[in-house]
């Protein structure tokens, strides 16, 4: 078991320097509501499962939910850089 919990906490590292080094939006918060998802999972193995719930319904959906509203909302430098 102690080896999936490694395994996973590896994965959660390496997936938040892909979200730094991102150059997408988009992908970027996509990939820390993975890394939140995956957190909740670890809570879940850590035997917290009210930490898990609040983690996942929070940390993965909300906020993932309310970042990718807020980037649809404004506009996206990319389209900038096109149109020149």
């Amino acid at each position: 078991m102690s080896i999936l919990l490694i395994a996973i906490a590896v994965f959660m590292i390496a997936a938040s320097f892909v979200a730094i080094e991102s150059k997408d939006l988009l992908s970027a918060v996509l990939i820390l509501g993975l890394v939140s998802l995956l957190s909740a999972v670890l809570f879940i193995f850590l035997q917290a499962p009210d930490v898990a719930m609040a983690e996942a319904s929070i940390g993965a959906a909300l906020t993932t939910a309310v970042f990718i509203f807020a980037i649809r909302k404004t506009e996206r430098f990319e389209k900038d850089e096109e149109d020149k």
